[in-house]
């Protein structure tokens, strides 16, 4: 991945993950459901003190939490669900450190704070959550805070309490921002592969597997809505003697410079693909012979008065086409069938035209 110096948040979007990670609102629906016996615990354990306000907040905070998800299961609004997620713990947490519930033990929960709010959210949000949280807990430890809220920490304790959150949520960034790089150099390499197991290396156009991948998927549309549609099966004439000639690296380039031609005349709905060695395809969407015809030739005559120039020496070529349109009920198999015939025809009657699987030759050089 390149480096820039706005990379200080290096993080795929919330929603990018990796196959088998769980989904972030799943985890948020997971920690809300499983919060309800917890909080309903702690709210008996507040009851039976003869204490009102602890279990009616934590009561109030399992009853948002679980509205939350189900909400969530309605609406499937992930953000929504995500930020009023974090609103309610990062309430609750700060209520339980104010409080001192169960004798100030229930701010030990503030632990649990940090890997949480890093998963589920942004590098930035978590990074933000946290400072706020480590703001707040100094200025409730600090003499301003014993003046407004009377709490039961030592001083000892309030010192181990800072230090250690805070290296929790250090160590937190970093693993989190460690897994957010690495998520990322997968996704990127899982999209380098599927490229690869597309795409001809040479080219760059779609290869044999994905071009009858697109063509299937060019049938099941023409069985749908009955629109025809039509391919071209090309062939660079006389190949092997350029091969023979001036060397496999000139007959690669020629093949380069063939498919470069092929993209820029084909429209963008067109699919092009390298069917194997000198041979092309192309499967051109809603388009009748008459009109795939037309543009076989054009890019026919586009590529015969193309020179490559190879070592100082110029080399010329040109392509054979054969058309065909489907028909019917007529398979893809036979579709191809009658393209192979038509480029047979125009290899046997002279090269450098495109015939077309439907009627007689339709032009010659």
């Amino acid at each position: 991945m390149p480096k820039s110096s706005k990379s200080f948040w290096p993080e795929p979007p919330v929603r990018q993950r990796v196959t088998g990670e769980i989904p972030v609102p799943t985890l948020i629906n997971w920690l809300s459901i499983g919060a309800q016996p917890l909080l309903l615990f702690f709210a008996y354990r507040a009851a039976g003190r003869d204490d009102t306000l602890v279990p009616s907040i934590l009561l109030t905070c399992a009853a948002l939490l679980l509205l939350n998800a189900l909400v969530y299961m309605m609406l499937r609004h992930e953000t929504l669900q995500r930020r009023t997620f974090i609103v309610l713990i990062t309430g609750l947490f700060i209520y339980l450190a104010i409080s001192a519930v169960e004798d100030g033990s229930a701010i030990i929960w503030l632990f649990a704070y940090p890997p949480i709010i890093f998963y589920i959210s942004t590098l930035r949000v978590g990074v933000l959550a946290c400072a706020f949280g480590i703001v707040t807990l100094i200025g409730l430890f600090s003499p301003a805070g014993d003046y407004l809220v009377e709490t039961p920490y030592s001083d000892s304790f309030r010192l181990v309490m800072i230090t250690v959150l805070a290296f929790e949520m250090i160590s937190c960034y970093i693993l989190d921002l460690s897994r957010r790089r690495s998520q990322a150099r997968l996704l990127t390499l899982a999209r380098e592969y599927e490229y690869a197991a597309k795409h001809d290396a040479m080219t760059g156009l779609s290869n044999r597997r994905e071009g009858l991948a697109r063509l299937e998927t060019e049938y099941e549309r023409y069985l749908r809505n009955r629109k025809p549609f039509s391919v071209i099966l090309m062939d660079i004439d006389v190949f092997k003697g350029v091969n023979d000639n001036y060397g496999h690296q000139a007959g690669d380039q020629l093949i380069v410079m063939v498919a470069n031609k092929l993209k820029d005349g084909c429209r963008r709905v067109d699919m092009v693909s390298r069917w194997g060695g000198e041979e092309f395809l192309a499967v051109l969407p809603e388009t009748q012979v008459s009109e795939a015809v037309t543009m076989a030739n054009r890019i026919r005559q586009t590529i015969a008065a193309q020179t490559l120039a190879f070592e100082g020496l110029p080399i010329r070529t040109s392509i054979s086409a054969g058309v065909a349109t489907i028909h019917g009920a007529e398979s893809t198999n036979h579709l191809l069938q009658r393209a192979d015939e038509a480029l047979y025809t125009a290899k046997a009657t002279g090269r450098n035209r495109v015939c077309s699987g439907e009627v007689p030759e339709q032009d010659s050089a």
